[in-house]
C-alpha cells in the first residue's frame, strides 16, 4: 500500500470531524427553561383575563405556527379576530395581545430561544418591547 498513511490520516480526520459534536458537549449540561407566567403584569389582570390565548400545552409546541398564521390572517386577509378552541375572542396583535401580559422579553421569550438556539424574526417588522423592571 503506496497510500497507506495518508489514508490512515483521512479516516482519523473525518472520524473527528463527524464525532465532534459530542465530544464537543461532553460535560456541558444546560436546564430547560421554564419561564413564568406569574409574572406582575400578568397578576394585574383580573383573575378572569389570566388565560393565554390558547391552552400552555398548546402554546409550547404550536405558538409559532400560531403566530406565523395570525401573521398571515392579518396582513392577507385582513382579519383581526381570533376563536380560540373555547370560543372566546381575541385581537391578534403580537404586540397588543402576546406583550401585553408576556411584557419581559428578556426573560420570557429569549430564555426559551437561546435555548433551542432559534433566531425568531419577530423583531424584523415589529418594534421590541422596552423591558418593564420589575
Amino acid at each position: 500500500m503506496y497510500n497507506g498513511g495518508k489514508i490512515i490520516i483521512g479516516i482519523i480526520i473525518f472520524v473527528g470531524l463527524v464525532t465532534f459534536p459530542l465530544w464537543s458537549n461532553m460535560g456541558k449540561i444546560e436546564v430547560k427553561p421554564d419561564p413564568k407566567t406569574d409574572t406582575a403584569e400578568i397578576m394585574k389582570l383580573p383573575e378572569n383575563e389570566r388565560v393565554c390565548v390558547e391552552a400552555t400545552t398548546f402554546m409550547k409546541k404550536e405558538h409559532m405556527q400560531l403566530l406565523n398564521d395570525w401573521r398571515d390572517w392579518v396582513v392577507r386577509d385582513g382579519e383581526t379576530i381570533y376563536v380560540n378552541a373555547t370560543g372566546k375572542e381575541y385581537t391578534m396583535s403580537l404586540q397588543k395581545t402576546c406583550m401585553k401580559c408576556h411584557s419581559n422579553k428578556t426573560k420570557f421569550c429569549d430564555v426559551c430561544h437561546n435555548y433551542a438556539d432559534v433566531k425568531p424574526y419577530c423583531w424584523d417588522c415589529h418594534i421590541a418591547p422596552k423591558e418593564k423592571e420589575i
